[in-house]
């Protein structure tokens, strides 16, 4: 889409409680990295209620106006364990603790215990259904292999790098059957990347494109912020953007969805990667306070005094499942209606 301030989201959008018990993210025995929170249902029923959630949630993003659309990674316990849980090589039967974030949290993470490889489709089937469901773009979110890396514990390779470029080539694999399948936007989740600056420059970013290998038609995405807010979980915002985007301008991606609105950064960084589309976080997940459209739209514009406005898209600063269902789409309104101001009032 090439108009001004085009309107996504970034992933997630929150589980109707008739779908999956309601647990705080950093629930003891249930982290998002380990086995996730319990289903309501089972076998056949689970899985017509899983479809019923994803219509849901298409209903929610349209209704609201959002014109690049995802499933909400309704059939999702983690963003990323439904993932890696389907690459040989990792082991969510017998979990382990680990420091993640660079210290943020004791997480109860995976094992790495073998060769990661990907033997098998992992979302051919959730990407079909969605392509049926919509006429909207679709994005499909996967999670980026340094974030695996640092969500699971390492007790074969003993080497963060090679884990990391492992998983990379099983991502590609994925990533390229399903931008032949009709994903229009293929994102990579990387919040770690705000975490360890020094790692991106290093290795982060040679991963990052070898998931990237051979795409051609799909937009490639990778997302940035500080990681969902947690309850009793600090989050601290560290100084690591500059350092991030010089190193992300260099990449083969071609957008960089980028946290703004609970970190308060400055947009002027946008200055730091020129040739990307910049999906631009202005949203908060971290509050269910409703964002006002004139905010949103001033804030967009203050951007675009940075890069093209047909460059900027506005999302949600990351997945919005932290929120009650009800505000997030409260959220979702305001940010489509903040677009459409700036829309409106730009070049005037």
């Amino acid at each position: 889409m090439n108009k001004p301030f085009v309107t996504t989201v970034v992933g997630s959008m929150p589980k109707p409680s008739w779908l999956m018990e309601q647990i705080p993210l950093n629930a003891e025995g249930k982290q998002v990295h380990g086995k996730g929170a319990e289903w309501q249902f089972s076998g056949d029923v689970l899985e017509k209620a899983l479809d019923d959630a994803t219509r849901l949630t298409l209903h929610d993003l349209e209704n609201a106006g959002i014109e690049i659309v995802s499933d909400g990674e309704q059939r999702r316990k983690s963003y990323l364990t439904h993932i890696t849980s389907q690459l040989e090589g990792f082991d969510y039967q017998t979990l382990t603790k680990k420091w993640t974030r660079n210290k943020r949290r004791l997480a109860e993470v995976g094992r790495c215990i073998g060769p990661i490889k990907r033997n098998a489709s992992i979302l051919r089937s959730e990407l079909s259904f969605i392509l049926r469901e919509t006429t909207l773009p679709v994005k499909v979110t996967l999670p980026g292999p340094m974030t695996v890396a640092d969500s699971t514990a390492d007790e074969f390779y003993h080497n963060e790098e090679q884990l990391a470029m492992d998983v990379a080539v099983a991502l590609n694999e994925e990533a390229l059957e399903l931008e032949q399948q009709g994903a229009a936007v293929i994102q990579f989740d990387e919040p770690v990347f705000s975490r360890y600056p020094e790692k991106v420059v290093s290795w982060g970013i040679k991963a990052l494109d070898r998931c990237l290998e051979g795409l051609s038609t799909a937009k490639s995405t990778a997302h940035i912020c500080y990681s969902y807010p947690m309850p009793g979980v600090p989050r601290p915002i560290v100084d690591s953007y500059p350092v991030i985007l010089d190193a992300l301008e260099s990449s083969k991606v071609d957008e960089l969805a980028l946290e703004f609105e609970a970190s308060k950064l400055d947009p002027s960084l946008l200055r730091r990667c020129p040739s990307k589309t910049v999906l631009f976080g202005c949203i908060d997940n971290g509050t269910n306070d409703i964002e006002n459209p004139r905010d949103i739209a001033n804030k967009l514009l203050t951007a675009a005094e940075h890069l093209p406005p047909t460059q900027i898209q506005a999302a949600p600063d990351c997945g919005l499942v932290p929120l009650p269902l009800g505000i997030a789409r409260l959220k979702l309104k305001a940010m489509v209606e903040g677009a459409k101001l700036a829309r409106q009032e730009f070049g005037k």
